[in-house]
């Protein structure tokens, strides 16, 4: 079983540390808990890079007459929920926020934190996830339960672009260069990106939007190559839109007068 990336929790002011495989406390309890309203990063794919730690938001609401030690917390997971695989370092909640004081409805927020340094973190960790909730109740005990919500990890990409000759006579030909590189998250490196098929975009002077203008698919490295008309000044860039295990990105704009 592959090692849980989880590390702590913080909630409520209190803290606790797991050093340990993601395995399952004795005395599961079952019941006695209900999870709605799940949120996790607004409903947007995870993207993380090779160093910054990623904070991702989340909300959720839980409805329990049972006490408990700390958290409750809401993450993704693969496998079985408390057995499998566990994605988070560091998880910070709130308190309680009453709903219905009688009936034990509290509402949270929390902010999870990805560490892609992390020795257990990898390329095999990009794609599907599932999310789970849980709350440790006194004794060891524990309520966990799957959400129903379904999260995408992927590896951030990043794109790179050069319009030229600039200035450029109208009529004559621009050449656009770039380059799409991925997260490699074994390595902590930007690799090139081969084989992706890339919009070039532009944005004419005085809009506020770009516009698709040729698809390009990128060669050895991640290289980006293809030529246009120069029919007016504007931004070019590229823009890739993504897949299951990779982010969406578009480059910076690079301007071309032309005169």
């Amino acid at each position: 079983m592959k090692r849980s990336v989880r590390r702590a929790v913080v909630a409520g002011g209190a803290a606790a540390v797991f050093t340990g495989v993601a395995a399952v406390p004795a005395g599961a309890a079952e019941g006695g808990v209900a999870f709605s309203r799940v949120t996790m990063n607004g409903g947007k794919p995870i993207v993380v890079g090779v160093k910054e730690t990623v904070e991702v938001g989340g909300a959720f609401r839980m409805t329990t007459k049972l006490k408990y030690d700390f958290g409750p917390t809401v993450f993704p997971y693969r496998g079985k929920t408390g057995y499998g695989d566990e994605l988070w370092n560091t998880i910070l909640g709130s308190d309680c926020k009453v709903v219905d004081k009688v009936k034990g409805v509290c509402d949270f927020e929390q902010q999870l934190l990805i560490d892609p340094r992390h020795i257990d973190f990898g390329n095999e960790d990009a794609g599907a996830w599932k999310t789970a909730a849980r709350v440790d109740l006194p004794g060891d005990d524990y309520d966990i339960d799957d959400v129903n919500l379904p999260v995408w990890v992927q590896r951030a990409t990043r794109l790179t672009v050069n319009a030229s000759p600039e200035p450029v006579a109208k009529g004559k030909t621009i050449t656009v260069t770039g380059k799409i590189t991925r997260a490699n998250w074994d390595t902590h490196t930007y690799q090139g990106y081969a084989g992706r098929s890339v919009n070039l975009q532009f944005k004419a002077a005085g809009s506020a939007s770009y516009k698709t203008v040729k698809k390009a698919v990128s060669g050895t490295g991640g290289a980006l190559r293809t030529t246009v008309k120069a029919t007016g000044s504007g931004s070019w860039r590229w823009t890739y839109h993504g897949n299951t295990t990779s982010g969406a990105r578009s480059s910076s704009g690079d301007h071309v007068a032309v005169r």
